[in-house]
């Protein structure tokens, strides 16, 4: 039985990336880009009270990308960061894709 008759194939190809944001976080003008990306349907977005990154909470915007933090001097430069990461993101899986689907 091959990958794809599990369904696991494609069910790599159905993820969404997890964008996560920090309530505390908000005075960076993170909420516009959270919202920003909330309007996109390809994205899962949540927002939390507090994801325990606290001392760079506090100096500069970030977010979380599937786990990762992200962090960058200004909203714009999180924005094209979180982008970057969700890119190389789906380039991994589809590698990984065609690399079972090779097996």
């Amino acid at each position: 039985m091959d990958i794809n008759q599990l369904g696991l194939g494609e069910t790599n190809k159905m993820l969404k990336p997890m964008i996560e944001f920090c309530a505390s976080n908000m005075h960076h003008g993170t909420d516009r880009l959270m919202k920003k990306l909330e309007a996109n349907p390809d994205f899962d977005v949540i927002e939390y009270g507090c994801l325990g990154n606290c001392g760079e909470c506090y100096m500069v915007p970030f977010g979380m990308v599937d786990g990762t933090i992200i962090a960058a001097e200004t909203v714009d430069e999180l924005e094209q960061e979180i982008m970057k990461a969700i890119e190389k993101q789906k380039a991994e899986r589809e590698a990984l894709d065609r690399l079972i689907d090779d097996m």
